[in-house]
């Protein structure tokens, strides 16, 4: 510990999970020679030995008032596990920082390095949730890394999670679970997703999830070559339009996106690879066409990719709210199609492809009929090499239109 002259001395200590035997000497030292300790009352409990008065607080403003009325030199505050990992100190250090006080922080092991350790598992590639009390996306996390780590509680218990990623497709997996972490009644489970939904955890227990093959880009943007993708004969969005289109999606990590007319489901498979942390939905009314997106959702391990079968607009109405669609064909309901999507989310992003200049017609009076302010038009005209014996020359592909419109609201 430093030593200070004339100023308060705050300790903020990392308690770890509750054991007295996980804390550090200079932390245990640092609390023994405190004149008040401050915490909840489970960790005020760790230190039932020590003489020094006692407040049982958890609130961050409640500790700064009484560390601001205090008369003591030496006051120490308890917070569980690392101060480091989603811990009270976050909100501490700015408001202590607004008094006159020298604050000195003692880092304590965090439930995920421990429980890390208990599995053989090295933690720095982990990507970290908390559900303590809210939805942390789990689902999405454990879609998109080799390896996740939450801390679970209230509503979303191990159990409940467990069920979310098995109603997700994601019951396979192997998973990990820890409660009572460091206390006598320790319990560590292993087992498939499908089998931990079936137990019962404490409340604060956590969740590690392994998943050998996550939803990650093959490059770092869009472009896949068409020959990765089977196609049959199903007609295909080329490569080149493919990587415009996309990128006219102006896609976020979290976004839901619909590909109507999924065809072979080449966009669907870019978009659900640009969206590790989103969904993708795929619209074809042609079995087999759904058939090919089924083999290639199954190619990349798209777990995020859902194939709904049927005509669109009608099969657009049992699905979530799109933040982007794009309409690769929509069998003469271009507008019915695009009015589906504004009911769901009137600041909804439209993309459509077009070969004929009917269908480019019908874009522009859904255009003016909806109100779309935002939107943009490109002739995509490409040639392509081609070998003749010992020569090669250029083929010319069939002139695309991208259609983007956005509404104003």
């Amino acid at each position: 510990m430093r030593e200070y002259e004339g100023k308060k001395q705050v300790y903020l200590i990392g308690v770890g999970m509750g054991n007295p035997d996980l804390l550090t000497i200079e932390a245990d030292q640092a609390v023994r020679g405190s004149g008040l300790i401050l915490g909840a009352r489970r960790l005020l409990e760790v230190f039932d030995d020590v003489d020094a008065p006692k407040e049982a607080l958890v609130s961050s403003r409640e500790i700064v008032e009484v560390i601001r009325n205090s008369e003591e030199d030496q006051i120490a505050v308890l917070l569980s596990g690392d101060t480091g990992f989603f811990s009270g100190a976050k909100t501490l250090y700015p408001m202590l920082e607004e008094l006159d006080v020298d604050v000195e922080t003692f880092p304590g092991i965090s439930s995920l390095a421990y429980f890390c350790g208990k599995c053989q598992i090295p933690w720095q590639d982990v990507h970290v949730l908390s559900c303590h009390g809210r939805d942390g996306g789990v689902v999405a996390a454990v879609q998109s890394h080799h390896k996740t780590f939450v801390l679970t509680g209230g509503a979303f218990r191990v159990e409940v999670l467990c069920r979310q990623l098995k109603a997700a497709g994601l019951g396979h997996l192997r998973a990990k679970a820890g409660e009572w972490l460091s206390y006598p009644r320790e319990r560590l489970v292993t087992g498939r997703v499908s089998e931990l939904a079936e137990d019962a955890f404490a409340d604060l227990s956590v969740l590690l999830v392994l998943n050998p093959n996550p939803v990650q880009p093959v490059f770092q943007a869009p472009g896949l070559p068409d020959d990765a993708f089977l196609r049959g004969k199903v007609p295909m969005t080329k490569e080149e339009v493919r990587t415009l289109a996309v990128s006219k999606l102006h896609l976020c990590s979290r976004d839901t996106l619909w590909d109507v007319g999924a065809g072979t489901g080449s966009v669907s498979v870019e978009c659900a690879l640009c969206l590790p942390e989103g969904s993708v939905y795929a619209v074809e009314r042609r079995s087999e066409a759904c058939d090919l997106i089924r083999q290639n959702r199954e190619k990349f391990q798209l777990t995020n990719l859902y194939l709904t079968e049927g005509e669109a607009p009608e099969a657009l109405e049992a699905l979530p709210s799109p933040d982007s669609v794009f309409i690769g064909g929509s069998g003469g309901n271009l507008r019915d199609i695009i009015g589906a999507a504004l009911e769901k989310n009137p600041a909804v992003r439209v993309v459509v492809s077009a070969i004929t200049l009917e269908t480019v017609s019908e874009a522009l009076k859904a255009i003016r009929q909806f109100g779309f302010q935002d939107t943009d038009i490109v002739q995509v005209s490409l040639s392509k090499s081609q070998s003749v014996g010992p020569y090669h020359m250029m083929k010319a592909e069939n002139p695309v239109y991208l259609i983007s419109m956005e509404s104003p609201v």
